[in-house]
């Protein structure tokens, strides 16, 4: 019989979030984890094909083989693309900027 370590796997959603504390075989990988949790049949939008998840905050794959104590994340995806939105707050700050503020000599009369 293999040797049972401990894990976390953590599913945050807005409104909800899952914190699962697992015994798991040695030698078990994340997708391992993720089948054995049943996290997939309590949220069922969850598709294990195309999911991303991590280790610690660190984008791995579901083969990545873990260990004692490891903490697996299920990455919801992005609403938006955070290049994009880091443009447009960028350009509403430059439309902001300009001929904003009061034109005042900074020389008292």
């Amino acid at each position: 019989m293999a040797d049972q370590i401990q894990v976390e796997l953590i599913y945050a959603l807005p409104e909800e979030q899952n914190l699962l504390v697992l015994k798991i075989n040695e030698g078990a990988t994340v997708k391992d984890v993720v089948l054995v949790s049943g996290i997939l049949e309590k949220h069922p939008e969850l598709d294990i094909e195309k999911m991303k998840v991590g280790l610690f905050g660190k984008l791995t794959k579901m083969s990545q083989i873990i260990r004692d104590k490891d903490r697996v994340e299920i990455y919801r995806p992005l609403i938006a693309d955070p290049k994009e939105v880091r443009k447009r707050r960028a350009a509403e700050g430059k439309r902001l900027k300009k001929g904003g503020g009061d034109n005042v000599d900074s020389k008292a009369e």
